[in-house]
């Protein structure tokens, strides 16, 4: 039974890579090998800190946020806007999927958080969900400014390209840092998030 419990983690892993490579990487490729490190990294962090710059284009609106994250896997996330200036000091704070937001000492609860992660605030924890435990329908290698990095396309495993929402991450090839991710509803991008800090434990 012991080795039954040990074992579902490690295959669960499997089944989630399953279709990682499907983008020109073979399987067993260097970058799906990558893709498995770095997953299980991410299942095994304790707490990050992060700064990201995020864009969310709902069509007619396109607004760009600056937000210091601190997140602890057993605790709390914690959001803060430092830009634009007049939104600056707001923050956001998340615990068990409930969200409240507070400024200036006042604090309002919102509830809960939308799992689609299509807003700025409920961007940080869908981006670590996918990382996590997103099914990985393509991963591979990339060359973005001299930087080598891995990009993975998270998908529904039913899904086609394009068609429902897609989450698609670009990991730094040597640390293992995510330096970007975006998130896209049938093949628009409405939420985009380049991280200038990230620190993980």
């Amino acid at each position: 039974m012991r080795r039954l419990r040990m074992c579902v983690p490690m295959m669960l892993l499997v089944l989630l890579l399953s279709a990682c490579g499907g983008a020109g990487e073979a399987k067993g490729s260097p970058a799906e090998e990558l893709a498995l490190i770095i997953r299980g990294e991410f299942l095994d962090m304790t707490a990050l800190e992060a700064v990201m710059e995020v864009t969310a284009d709902y069509g007619q609106r396109v607004y760009e946020y600056t937000i210091q994250v601190s997140y602890e896997k057993d605790g709390e996330t914690v959001l803060t806007l430092t830009a634009p200036a007049e939104l600056a000091g707001i923050t956001a704070r998340i615990r068990d999927k409930e969200t409240a937001l507070e400024y200036d000492g006042v604090r309002w609860e919102t509830g809960a958080l939308n799992d689609s992660g299509m807003s700025p605030v409920d961007a940080i924890p869908a981006l670590l969900r996918y990382a996590q435990k997103g099914f990985m329908a393509e991963c591979g290698m990339e060359t973005v400014e001299e930087a080598e990095l891995l990009r993975i396309v998270c998908r529904d495993p039913e899904g086609t390209a394009g068609v429902g929402q897609e989450c698609s991450l670009w990991f730094d090839s040597e640390t293992h840092t995510l330096v970007r991710g975006e998130l896209s509803q049938d093949g628009f991008t409405v939420i985009q998030c380049r991280f200038t800090e990230f620190a993980r434990s």
